[in-house]
């Protein structure tokens, strides 16, 4: 019985794998974050105008939002990663000639594009659904107040879709986290990329078992942190929600020697 445990011990704690392979795991951590920082920033900053296009009145805006979203939600994520790593070089000439295959050549760049794209659609989706939430009496309201479309969108729309869409948001965020170990399909040395290298030299299934806890410990932190800041945003959200159009207009302060009337 004890030596069943000493080798159970022996499996988790490795302490001579962590000793050779622990800076591979390191250097595939700090891909792994380079890979969802840029895919989810970037993936953020194209969800809003695809929003708000997928909003907009304009049917060639909506519908062709709508096919973008239908396509990168309703496709698997390695399918989109393999059209884009793989099917580049289909179109090497072109891209030679455009001077872009420096970029379509590299696993990293090419992971980036397709887990952008993939992002960014979810992202729009749990933007628009998060705008959708406001009730459209409250802005009707500003607006006949007179109130400008910043302070309407500043005061009253986004305090009160920033709390929808923060839960989702981090989903999103931590599904991406989860997804990136799909990058070591197309030889990048991310962290599950490294992982299997390292297996592949030791056969030592204790490192997937390190890999697993290091993706644990990075989702937790996430789970953390942004219970953390929903907890500080639900503070103001009773005031906002019961008095967005109060706040909105409340007066400036008054300009220094402005001319009374007479």
């Amino acid at each position: 019985m004890w030596q069943s445990l000493e080798g159970y011990a022996g499996f988790i704690f490795n302490t001579d794998l962590l000793v050779t392979y622990g800076y591979r795991l390191w250097l595939g951590l700090v891909m792994t974050c380079q890979v969802v920082v840029i895919s989810c920033c970037v993936g953020f900053v194209l969800a809003y105008p695809i929003c708000m296009a997928r909003r907009s009145k304009n049917l060639i805006l909506s519908k062709l939002s709508l096919g973008y979203i239908t396509f990168f939600r309703g496709t698997p994520l390695l399918c989109q990663l393999y059209l884009i790593y793989y099917g580049a070089g289909e179109f090497r000439p072109f891209l030679q000639s455009v001077n872009l295959w420096w970029f379509f050549r590299e696993a990293f760049y090419c992971c980036i594009v397709a887990f952008t794209m993939n992002t960014s659609a979810y992202q729009a989706e749990i933007m628009r659904g998060a705008l959708n939430s406001v009730p459209k009496g409250q802005i009707e309201a500003a607006t006949a107040l007179g109130l400008s479309r910043y302070r309407v969108a500043r005061h009253i729309i986004w305090p009160q879709a920033v709390l929808v869409a923060l839960r989702p948001l981090a989903n999103e965020l931590i599904g991406i986290i989860k997804a990136s170990a799909l990058a070591a399909i197309v030889t990048l040395l991310d962290l599950m990329g490294q992982t299997r290298f390292i297996f592949a030299r030791t056969f030592d299934f204790s490192v997937y078992l390190y890999c697993a806890l290091i993706y644990l410990a990075m989702t937790e932190a996430i789970r953390r942190t942004v219970n953390w800041i929903e907890r500080g945003l639900s503070k103001h959200k009773a005031v906002v929600a019961r008095e967005p159009i109060a706040l909105a207009a409340a007066p400036r302060r008054p300009v220094i020697g402005a001319r009374k009337r007479a």
